[in-house]
């Protein structure tokens, strides 16, 4: 199946599992590696702040990691905003991509 004839709704699919996985669905391997690579650099920062007031010295890494309570919106709104654009962008690279193969657009480019 070539890229063109492939159906675009699975990309925004593997796009909410993970920021750049639609991207790399559409072929865009280059968009959809800066999209994963900012999806990871919100998470670190996500988990450095707030594993950094979770994280005791006498309780177990994996425990004290798991516990919710500690992380609030503001911690989980830069990862969450960065997977909400890359959904946008994939939507808008299917959009311009269904635009460009309809057969109007051939016609209008032709009659120019």
């Amino acid at each position: 199946m070539s890229e063109r004839s492939r159906p675009i709704w699975p990309s925004y699919v593997l796009t909410i599992l993970l920021a750049g996985l639609g991207h790399w669905y559409l072929g865009r391997w280059k968009r959809g590696g800066a999209w994963l690579g900012l999806f990871v650099v919100a998470l670190a920062f996500l988990s450095a702040r707030t594993l950094q007031d979770v994280v005791e010295a006498g309780e177990p890494f994996v425990v004290t990691a798991l516990q919710f309570d500690a992380v609030n919106y503001v911690d989980v709104a830069v990862p969450l905003a960065v997977l909400v654009v890359c959904l946008l962008d994939v939507y808008l690279i299917g959009l311009t991509e269904r635009t460009d193969s309809s057969p109007a657009a051939g016609l209008q480019s032709n009659g120019s």
